[in-house]
């Protein structure tokens, strides 16, 4: 069986709260072998440490842009304490998740790019890679990459245009792919998904979230009361055989490639891992 690295789980959410375990061992017996869990605000970037540590897994720590409403600014230099205080952690691997937002209505744009910025700068200083979320804000974010170089990193759920693609990869970014690739109609993703080059990608599930086609309720049933179907990284291998179909590869050939290019993209992660 294939080992996998889900990049992007986020294993301490509430929707798990009432079968982590399970979730976890289900998943490791599906192959796979390990999870980044990225933090979203500081109330549980000790959380995300916790479960790295139980689980054999590794984290990042940050501030994501739709909590950046409600984060502290002060909030910034209790991460640049908390990163100083486990910069020898080796399961810490990267900043994140951090990025910028432009689809949610509400939100500050200019302390969303205020909080990416500073975090770009704390990923400097330790010498760490960065999660970025990336939902309607490529380009604000390859400008902020160009005025504060950071090592590489992962441009999570990557659904821009191939232009976008190129320059995250000129940068030394990986490009995360993952439930949403698995939907007929996301016909530029999928198209993505199936010419960029094999070594600029990863696999994620982003767990609870992005469902793919086989566990997304529609909107007409959530309307009618049905919940939207629960991702979980054992979903992380049937994700992994719809990309493998995209690219006409053998499933095995496309393990061996994600699994390389996430320790390119985490170099951190070779030391966790076996082989």
């Amino acid at each position: 069986m294939p080992a996998w690295i889900d990049t992007h789980c986020h294993l301490d959410a509430p929707e798990f709260d009432a079968d982590r375990d399970a979730v976890r061992q289900a998943a490791r017996a599906q192959g796979v072998e390990h999870c980044v869990i990225p933090a979203v605000e500081r109330s549980n970037w000790d959380t995300v440490r916790a479960l790295a540590h139980q689980y054999g897994d590794s984290y990042a720590l940050g501030i994501h842009p739709l909590f950046t409403g409600k984060a502290d600014d002060c909030d910034l230099e209790r991460l640049a304490q908390a990163l100083e205080q486990h910069q020898a952690d080796p399961r810490l691997v990267a900043v994140g998740e951090i990025g910028l937002d432009y689809f949610v209505p509400g939100l500050d744009a200019a302390r969303q790019e205020w909080f990416y910025r500073a975090q770009l700068q704390l990923a400097r200083r330790y010498g760490l890679p960065v999660i970025l979320h990336v939902r309607r804000s490529a380009d604000r974010l390859l400008k902020g990459l160009r005025e504060i170089p950071v090592q590489g990193g992962i441009a999570h759920a990557f659904n821009g245009s191939e232009q976008q693609a190129q320059r995250f990869i000129d940068r030394g970014f990986k490009l995360g792919f993952g439930g949403a690739m698995t939907f007929d109609r996301a016909l530029q993703l999928r198209r993505l998904a199936a010419e960029l080059p094999l070594e600029t990608l990863v696999l994620e599930t982003d767990a609870p979230d992005i469902p793919p086609h086989w566990l997304y309720t529609p909107a007409e049933q959530r309307a009618a009361g049905a919940p939207q179907g629960r991702n979980a990284p054992g979903e992380l291998p049937r994700i992994a055989g719809e990309l493998a179909q995209l690219r006409h590869l053998p499933l095995e050939r496309l393990a061996q490639a994600a699994h390389a290019n996430a320790l390119r993209a985490l170099p951190r992660l070779a030391a966790l891992l076996p082989g």
